[in-house]
């Protein structure tokens, strides 16, 4: 016991208490599972097998299967010797089965309408984010198409040209219609002899 002793005191520095203690836990490997009364299960498989009852008991298929059933549950407790009935007249086991059936379908339809939900939830938030994006979209080529439109107000087009052009030439027409001899548009072209320019 007094080895220990010793080199307990002599790994724990003067002063130090039980509490500033190196941790015998290294930081590098994960904690050991705590224990768990309650059992485990996975809440998503647990949620997909209640949507499964839920859309089974919403359908025609199961109302048949339970009032066949019940008439096959009933027709034998009247009809069958009395060493064979299991349920007398009031039915009261009949009673006790749909009861339970009853009180087990309700928090399994609310269980799958609580997850069809939370999906529709999900599925909202993601139209409104894509009709965000749709709008900023929109916006943005509305900006761009109205600066073509300036752009293109500045720019001389075909049409005007054109009419540039009329004008000019109705202009040379009056001009050149003052004087004797017919009006040239075009100058002629020079001749393709050598001309004292050449030099």
């Amino acid at each position: 016991m007094a080895p220990e002793r010793e080199s307990l005191r002599d790994r724990t520095p003067a002063g130090a208490t039980a509490a500033s203690r190196p941790r015998t836990t290294r930081l590098d490997q994960p904690l050991p599972r705590r224990r768990r009364f309650l059992p485990e299960y996975d809440p998503e498989a647990f949620g997909r097998l209640s949507e499964r009852i839920a859309r089974f008991l919403g359908t025609g298929r199961f109302i048949v299967w339970m009032t066949v059933v019940i008439i096959l549950w009933v027709v034998w407790n009247v009809f069958a010797p009395s060493g064979l009935r299991f349920d007398e007249y009031p039915f009261i086991f009949l009673t006790l089965m749909l009861s339970l059936q009853a009180s087990y379908a309700a928090p399994l339809i609310l269980l799958a309408q609580n997850r069809q939900d939370d999906r529709d939830r999900v599925n909202l938030e993601q139209d409104r984010k894509q009709n965000e994006r749709s709008i900023a979209d929109t916006e943005y080529l509305t900006r761009e198409i109205a600066a073509l439109r300036i752009g293109l107000g500045e720019v001389a087009t075909r049409d005007w040209i054109r009419s540039e052009l009329q004008d000019m030439v109705k202009e040379m027409e009056e001009r050149h219609n003052g004087h004797r001899h017919d009006p040239v548009v075009f100058p002629a072209e020079r001749s393709r002899g050598r001309d004292a320019d050449d030099r």
